[in-house]
């Protein structure tokens, strides 16, 4: 089996993951589980850590990662291809949307809400109602599948910096993940359905690259 095919499997199965997961989102609607993970989770996070996580919030916005993914492009991989990087990032957003709209699945109420920077970008004003799938933990993910791949393939990079890197942005994208449940922005089934939808389009990416 070719190297490239496998990227186009693990896509397969995390794309059959999330249609499956959202069927299940849509069907039986986890509410007791969300419910209480987010309470168990905000009653062990310090309220200090509220401005530091928003922070985390601030970068995952559609506009910062956009710039994120662009940069990624110019430095890694400037060939035409790239465009299919855009293609499907795109795409995960038509999702989303798609998902908000004819999904019922509302976010958490405001007595959870503890984001306190006070600073917005546009994208947070676009509101369905809906919260599923989280679109922070979809660019947060697709950008990690990304940037993996490109650091890895590099041969300009040595193996130790390879693996700080991939670390470095792991831990970032987890504490991403981690605050849209912490600062209650959204459900953990929000966090899954777009973490499971970043794996799949940033395979598709790879795999048409």
């Amino acid at each position: 089996m070719k190297k490239k095919s496998i990227y186009l499997i693990l896509a397969g199965i995390f794309l059959s993951a999330f249609v499956m997961f959202s069927m299940f989102i849509k069907k039986f609607n986890p509410a007791y589980f969300d419910f209480d993970t987010t309470v168990r989770i905000q009653n062990h996070t310090p309220k200090s850590l509220d401005s530091f996580l928003s922070f985390f919030s601030l970068i995952g916005s559609f506009e910062v990662m956009s710039v994120f993914l662009l940069l990624a492009i110019a430095v890694f991989s400037r060939k035409i291809k790239s465009i299919f990087l855009i293609i499907f990032y795109g795409a995960g957003h038509l999702l989303e949307i798609f998902g908000k709209v004819f999904l019922t699945h509302p976010g958490p109420p405001f007595l959870f809400f503890r984001y306190d920077l006070g600073l917005y970008f546009p994208s947070s004003y676009v509101q369905t109602g809906s919260s599923y799938p989280s679109g922070h933990s979809f660019r947060s993910i697709f950008l990690l599948t990304v940037l993996t791949y490109f650091i890895f393939k590099s041969k300009k990079i040595n193996p130790a910096t390879k693996f700080f890197l991939v670390s470095a942005f792991t831990i970032i994208s987890a504490v991403m993940l981690f605050s849209r449940i912490s600062l209650g922005e959204h459900w953990a089934s929000d966090v899954v359905g777009g973490t499971l939808l970043g794996l799949a389009l940033g395979g598709l990416a790879i795999f048409f690259i």
